[in-house]
């Protein structure tokens, strides 16, 4: 990752820290622009448009986390959660049951 792209994520979590949610999202969008396969940007995207009730959007970040990071436990469980405030219960389930495999030390997609 290079210097420039890390003092964005820096500066947009500096915001999410601090409640200004527009201004980060703002930032990880730039984030994510930049490299379209920075993970920890797509994530904390999704979670903080999950935070202010852009539901279908955070859904969609979401998805990409997982894609980048198939076997990542937190990206599942966040994941999970949008699916839970989006009232699709069933694809929460799915993602809560990957999210399980990967706590028990399995994987989802193996490698």
């Amino acid at each position: 990752m290079s210097d420039d792209l890390q003092d964005l994520f820096d500066e947009a979590n500096g915001h999410l820290a601090v409640g200004e949610f527009d201004e980060a999202i703002t930032l990880y969008r730039r984030c994510v622009a930049i490299d379209a396969t920075f993970f920890d940007g797509w994530h904390a995207l999704g979670m903080a448009l999950l935070k202010t009730g852009h539901l279908k959007e955070a859904i969609g970040c979401g998805l990409q986390s997982v894609a980048l990071q198939p076997n990542d436990l937190l990206a599942w469980t966040s994941l999970s959660q949008m699916y839970v405030r989006d009232g699709n219960i069933p694809e929460a389930e799915s993602a809560k049951g990957n999210a399980r495999i990967l706590s028990l030390g399995g994987k989802v997609v193996k490698s």
